[in-house]
């Protein structure tokens, strides 16, 4: 496994917790939630290198895409 793997791994198990945690739902549910989100798109997209950033970082981004219906970062 390389290391922006086992960076991105890494970061889906935290963003899964937080929203487990933050939502009050069943983990199976808050992964289903994840993976259909843009926001897991462009983090499993290399060219983006959203996989650089914290899993804090991208649990915000996740959480404005939810809030705004769309994806929003400026930076990529």
């Amino acid at each position: 496994m390389t290391i922006q793997e086992q960076l991105t791994e890494y970061s889906i198990q935290d963003i899964i917790d937080y929203i487990v945690t933050e939502d009050g739902i069943e983990y199976d549910l808050a992964m289903q939630k994840f993976f259909s989100s843009e926001t897991f798109e462009k983090l499993m997209d290399t060219q983006t290198e959203l996989y650089r950033e914290s899993s804090a970082y991208i649990y915000s981004l996740y959480c404005d895409e939810v809030q705004n219906g769309r994806f929003i970062q400026n930076e990529i």
